[in-house]
């Protein structure tokens, strides 16, 4: 990756970040590289493969290399292969017309983060360990699709199992669990004692579909609670931001949104502690990798 410089490296970013611009709530990485080969081309270097590696075009690993600097700079976030800006990121895309500037600005900012790591005098991540950081994020990503893949296939009655195995795991009692047929909106009962005397009560509603809650149907929702009880809204589609909003402002009703990155999150977090039957659901096995520290 020698022969990138600063500001092509600049353009790149530059260019990924005016995809992402129209896109707030953030786009699949692949999606994204899709997009900028046509708004960035590559040069003939670019496009070419990999001595070793005959199979690895160099365009993909490129970009993924020059994002390393905007993510320690705060503009840049990457979450399970969806990418997306920060406002600080919209800001220098704004305030940073030069993908050389733009780029220059990227590595001070890099330079601070990395001041709080170990000792290193660079001023940007070197080519091998941003070789390996690259190839460990398209593996996350691979990893990630295909578990994804995996529970937006599922059953909803099993994915009902799957969200009570999980309360389970985090040490509350479930008490019902709809089964197959209309459940008039609430979908599991949970306490958090085993006989149900203490409060609060947790009803779940648990939905598997591809789009998004809106802030009506948030409402929908608490209109099921009662004065006492928390609310516990899981679905794989995710909500709105409105939506969000409508959650977080809430002053007489405790609700919690959990979209299917949070879901996963928590079930790897209390895997050890989720019982055997349902943990079969979607069953884990951690590889691990050398995780570069760029």
């Amino acid at each position: 990756m020698a022969k990138i410089t600063r500001r092509r490296s600049g353009e790149l970013i530059r260019g990924v970040f005016e995809i992402l611009l129209r896109h707030p709530d953030g786009l699949r990485a692949k999606e994204v590289l899709r997009q900028l080969e046509e708004l960035v081309p590559p040069t003939a270097f670019e496009a070419s493969t990999y001595p070793n590696r005959p199979n690895v075009r160099r365009y993909e690993k490129i970009v993924r290399f020059a994002t390393i600097t905007v993510v320690k700079a705060g503009w840049l976030i990457k979450s399970k292969g969806l990418w997306s800006l920060t406002d600080e990121g919209r800001a220098a895309l704004e305030r940073f017309t030069d993908p050389e500037a733009f780029n220059r600005e990227a590595r001070r900012l890099y330079r601070e983060w990395k001041a709080d790591q170990p000792v290193d005098e660079s001023d940007g991540p070197d080519e091998e360990s941003g070789q390996a950081a690259a190839t460990l994020e398209e593996a996350e990503e691979a990893a990630w699709s295909e578990i994804e893949a995996f529970l937006e296939k599922m059953s909803p009655y099993d994915f009902q199992e799957l969200v009570a195995g999980l309360l389970r795991g985090m040490g509350y009692y479930v008490d019902w669990v709809s089964p197959p047929g209309p459940d008039k909106g609430i979908d599991i009962v949970a306490h958090v004692d085993p006989l149900g005397v203490r409060g609060p009560r947790i009803k779940a509603q648990v939905k598997r579909r591809g789009d998004k809650v809106t802030a009506g149907g948030v409402r929908s929702f608490m209109a099921l609670l009662g004065d006492s009880d928390v609310g516990l809204f899981v679905c794989t589609g995710g909500f709105t931001r409105d939506a969000e909003e409508e959650a977080r402002r809430q002053e007489k009703r405790r609700i919690m949104l959990v979209d299917l990155k949070r879901l996963f999150d928590l079930w790897t977090e209390h895997y050890d502690r989720i019982p055997e039957a349902q943990r079969r659901l979607l069953p884990l096995r951690p590889v691990y990798y050398l995780a570069p520290d760029n």
